[in-house]
């Protein structure tokens, strides 16, 4: 306990000494019990007010990217079945082509090979760009939904340490927490 001494205007305060080291009010073994309950009622409040209010936000943005997410992988496998069915088209009409080449006499062979020859590669050229593009799409697809995921994490961390401590980090600094966390 601290004593107070007040002489005219001067006031002089005595720290007790607990084994020859001065004892802080913090510490003090009187008042520790009552703050240790203050604490644990802050933090009880704190955790209510953050899994009622902040919590289902930030799950709702989450979920709702998800969905976009999902969808648009859906969409980018939807692309790559039609590929892939029109690679198995291209594959059945290269083996037609091959059984009627062979069907014809040996006189023509070289006529309807030639042929044959030019169709697949006009088919393979074709069916490599409409691949190529799809691999672009499915890509774009991809990284926007990245950048998506990016952003939402960054403004949901900034909103979060926002409603917590009351004070806004710099951008730099939310970042380069978004970029450790996403990689894991």
């Amino acid at each position: 306990m601290a004593e107070s001494h007040a002489t005219g205007t001067t006031a002089h305060t005595e720290v007790p000494m607990n084994h020859g080291k001065p004892e802080f009010p913090p510490f003090n073994k009187d008042t520790f019990a009552s703050q240790l309950v203050s604490f644990a009622v802050a933090f009880a409040l704190l955790y209510v007010i953050v899994s009622r209010f902040a919590l289902p936000r930030v799950g709702g943005v989450i979920k709702a990217r998800e969905g976009t997410i999902e969808k648009d992988l859906s969409e980018a496998q939807a692309f790559r079945d039609e590929s892939d069915a029109a690679l198995k088209a291209y594959e059945a009409e290269l083996a037609e082509a091959r059984s009627r080449a062979q069907a014809i006499g040996s006189e023509t062979r070289d006529t309807l090979a030639a042929q044959s020859e030019a169709e697949r590669k006009a088919l393979e050229i074709s069916l490599s760009a409409k691949l190529a593009e799809a691999e672009k799409t499915i890509t774009a697809m991809r990284e926007k939904a990245m950048g998506s995921v990016k952003t939402i994490a960054t403004d949901a961390t900034a909103a979060i340490v926002h409603r917590l401590s009351g004070v806004t980090p710099d951008n730099q600094t939310i970042d380069r927490a978004v970029d450790a966390s996403l990689k894991g």
